[in-house]
């Protein structure tokens, strides 16, 4: 699909985004039917529909596949090295991904703001992971201030997102273990807080949600091929 996609780029990115989504749906085909990963869907009442911004949970690149199926025309925030890659840079750039240099600092934040009002202003959602990296399920890391920027200057809420996906696609890692990954939407946190007050709600609701969706999924498979152990 990869190599059928090369000459594609020359299409418009609308018609080019039709492949995109055929190949997130069969890479979710062949994650359900040789690997035996489902998908759980919860708090689909906050799903949002046209400009929005998420904030989601990473632990692999499971999530980089979904929200292209949930989300109207989703553009993901990434670091400035995925563009190198072959084949994957191209297509991210034609997708119009924003691809942004983690160690800018204030530069960084004042671009990343600026080219995300234009995906909004266009009627598209913004995925962004307010850790930076992909993180081992139970484990935290700070989250960055890059959505605490877009929180305060685009006049739109921020819908939390949280999964399990790491449990059954472990990062660095290309096994893959059989299961079901939860991904939950949850309500949106309303405009107007200050800076440091969204933060600490944001980090707040989805490490508490995070924690019991681990927690639950611990009970409920004590072992699967070893992972959860």
């Amino acid at each position: 699909m990869g190599l059928l996609m090369v000459p594609m780029v020359l299409l418009p990115r609308r018609a080019f985004r039709l492949f995109v989504l055929l190949w997130a749906a069969g890479n979710s085909l062949i994650f359900r039917v040789v690997v035996g990963i489902r998908v759980e869907i919860r708090g689909r009442e906050y799903i949002p529909v046209g400009s929005a911004i998420v904030a989601s949970k990473h632990q692999s690149e499971w999530e980089t596949n979904i929200f292209l199926r949930l989300l109207t025309d989703p553009v993901y925030i990434m670091k400035k090295e995925l563009g190198y890659i072959p084949g994957y840079g191209l297509y991210a750039r034609k997708m119009n991904m924003i691809f942004i240099d983690r160690s800018g600092y204030a530069k960084t934040l004042r671009k990343l703001v600026i080219d995300t009002r234009k995906i909004v202003e266009s009627g598209r959602a913004v995925v962004i992971f307010p850790e930076g990296t992909r993180v081992d399920p139970g484990k935290k890391l700070p989250y960055r201030p890059g959505i605490a920027a877009l929180y305060n200057n685009l006049d739109l809420p921020v819908v939390p997102v949280v999964h399990n996906s790491g449990l059954f696609w472990p990062k660095k890692s290309f096994r893959k273990y059989a299961g079901t990954i939860v991904l939950q939407f949850l309500p949106p946190i309303e405009l107007g807080l200050r800076r440091q007050e969204f933060m600490t709600r944001l980090e707040r609701e989805m490490e508490q949600a995070a924690d019991k969706l681990m927690a639950e999924t611990y009970k409920s498979q004590k072992n699967i091929n070893g992972t959860l152990t």
